[in-house]
């Protein structure tokens, strides 16, 4: 099956809901006020199907010069267009801000009708296809086919059907592997249903009972049914006009702009870097100007910040940052339009370059704007990432940042992995350009830890990442490829540092061994120890803490050291009580050391720590496995 979104274009009254019906059968005028009134208010639908299997979903756009907010909706999705100039009238007003609109959309294929051919002489008919001519000319619609029509007669409507299938075999299919998104234009309540969206399909693809998002409403659902054409589906595909029944939610809950989207993927976003062209009739666009913004079907209302410009003038564009008055659903890669704020008319548009850049300076340069709009997507999702710093990006995010295949994506990411210039730790991918300012900044802060903190065997690991402010396991993925950094335990070192005494310290260390070693099972505390070579307690802390991991010393708990000699005769002792004895007493091991139960009791409690004793009520009982 091949499906193409075709649109109508021009002027009201111009014969383009007729055309319509004459192709389709179908009229898309199902509001009771455009049957009375004769004239399109909102988008109406129909489909034209070929016996092999191509469908034209047919977009019915108002041509009222009040109503263009409405074309605009319906004209985001669609690949052809057909541009109706009336027979009787000619080129009007709406007939050039419908073909700019498209234009600026970059529509690429189309078809010009001149319609109520019925009305005129067929030398009449002539003259306007040369005006037309002159009138596409520098467009996407220079060299296109001009096909006169009678929508009352029939004339040359099966023509029409042909050229239109002709031109739709050369449309390049929307993305099927993209990740599926539906800008919603209908709202509205079936019996027996319940709320059901309408739009067209421009990614990916969604089958019954798949969960969805719609966003920015921020709602939660599943697919309960989908429609196509008037049939039943079970998956819808990019490029197809679908319906779709969403379950448990409120009609209320929702309004056209909003965009239906598959989980996880996409977050709103109230600012884009853009590049902007104005047409070449439209009033000068100064800086901080506000605007209406269009895209998709949504709309709101936007400032637009000029990068390095104080105004552009008509015909010209340049990079900005359009900060909106509401969140949009946009990728980079994405089609806009915006109209002047007032008196409201379509002066311009673009291209979406970056659907989150976050603010930036107006004088920052521009380069990576420059890659985001002209370079491959490997290079674009390398700025992207490089842009996101040591915090990385989900690989959900880039997918849902982008308008392109996820298997070009995921064929881009292999390639920047492989060439080393991104490196992935499982969902996160983080920039080597970050990369190296992370393990920069690990080492700064280890050479001044190491510095002023010489006899410190290290520095602990969440100190240096909180000082880094990086995520967690990111930073232990990057830890684990520093060769040169050791981690032990909760500390990190260079592995070229030791901890080392000073001579004067090791004059301290003499010191403190020989009062330890004479104190014996009676060692004066922390605080004595101090007090005695008058030394300053952080000094005293280091140096014990490396007489400790050096093995010169014990650690029986915060202020009570011995000596390893002095521990050992502790160990030799109780081998030999227990070899005769199967309990001990506090008062027994106080005996045993011919000590006070001010030190028995803080070096049985630390023998119990290291599983040589064992509590049993008010008795220990002998482990040895020490």
């Amino acid at each position: 099956m091949h499906y193409v979104i075709l649109g109508t274009a021009g002027h009201i009254d111009h014969g383009k809901s007729a055309l319509v019906k004459a192709l389709t059968g179908i009229d898309p005028d199902r509001l009771k006020e455009e049957k009375e009134r004769g004239i399109t208010i909102d988008l109406g639908f129909a489909d034209l199907v070929y016996p092999d299997g191509l469908t034209a979903g047919i977009v019915d756009v108002p041509g009222h010069e009040r109503l263009v907010r409405n074309m605009l909706a319906g004209a985001g999705g669609i690949d052809i267009v057909i541009l109706v100039i009336a027979a009787d009238e000619g080129i009007m007003p709406q007939s050039r801000e419908h073909l700019s609109i498209c234009n600026l959309l970059k529509i690429k294929s189309g078809l010009i009708v001149i319609t109520k051919a019925d009305l005129v002489e067929d030398d009449w008919i002539k003259l306007v296809s040369e005006e037309v001519k002159d009138f596409v000319k520098g467009t996407f619609l220079e060299g296109a086919e001009i096909i006169s029509v009678s929508s009352k007669t029939g004339k040359n409507i099966e023509l029409l059907k042909e050229k239109i299938r002709e031109v739709a075999l050369t449309v390049r299919p929307k993305l099927t592997k993209g990740i599926f998104r539906l800008p919603i234009d209908r709202v509205f309540t079936m019996k027996g249903f319940g709320t059901v969206v309408t739009g067209t399909a421009i990614s990916g693809s969604i089958s019954v009972d798949d969960p969805v998002e719609i966003l920015p409403a921020n709602i939660s659902s599943k697919v309960r049914g989908l429609h196509s054409h008037g049939k039943s589906i079970k998956t819808a595909y990019a490029g197809q006009r679908v319906a779709i029944n969403i379950a448990g939610v409120e009609k209320e809950s929702l309004t056209r702009g909003d965009v239906v989207v598959l989980p996880d993927k996409f977050s709103p976003t109230k600012s884009i870097d853009a590049k902007v062209e104005l047409l070449k009739d439209s009033p000068v666009l100064k800086n901080r100007s506000l605007v209406h913004f269009h895209s998709g079907t949504s709309e709101t209302i936007a400032r637009v910040i000029l990068y390095s410009l104080e105004e552009i003038k008509p015909g010209e564009g340049c990079y900005c940052q359009l900060r909106f008055q509401e969140p949009v659903i946009v990728m980079s890669g994405d089609r806009y339009i915006i109209r002047r704020f007032s008196p409201v008319e379509t002066i311009g548009g673009g291209e979406i370059l970056d659907a989150h850049p976050g603010r930036r300076k107006r004088a920052e340069g521009v380069e990576d704007l420059k890659i985001l709009e002209f370079g491959t997507l490997e290079e674009k999702i390398a700025v992207k990432i490089r842009k996101a710093g040591t915090s990385g990006l989900a690989v959900t995010t880039v997918e849902g940042w982008i308008n392109a295949d996820l298997s070009a994506m995921q064929d881009s990411i292999r390639a920047l992995k492989q060439k080393g210039a991104v490196i992935q730790h499982e969902n996160i991918l983080i920039h080597s350009v970050a990369v190296n300012s992370i393990r920069a900044g690990i080492g700064k802060i280890l050479n001044a830890f190491h510095k002023q903190n010489p006899l410190k065997p290290g520095m602990p690991k969440e100190e240096v990442r909180t000082q880094l402010k990086i995520d967690q396991k990111m930073f232990n993925a990057l830890l684990s490829s520093m060769k040169d950094v050791v981690i032990d335990k909760d500390l990190l070192r260079w592995s070229s540092f030791s901890a080392a005494l000073s001579e004067v310290d090791k004059g301290i260390e003499t010191k403190i061994l020989n009062m330890l070693e004479q104190a014996g099972f009676q060692p004066p505390l922390k605080e004595e120890i101090a007090k005695t070579l008058n030394l300053q307690q952080k000094q005293l802390d280091d140096i014990l803490k490396l007489m400790v991991n050096q093995g010169n010393l014990v650690r029986v708990n915060e202020t009570m050291y011995i000596t390893k000699s002095v521990y050992e005769k502790i160990i030799d002792a109780l081998r030999n009580f227990f070899s005769k004895k199967k309990e001990l007493t506090v008062a027994e091991f106080r005996d045993i050391l011919n000590t006070s139960r001010k030190y028995a009791l803080p070096i049985l409690e630390y023998l119990d720590t290291q599983r040589i004793t064992m509590r049993v009520g008010d008795v220990r009982k002998f482990r040895g496995k020490g």
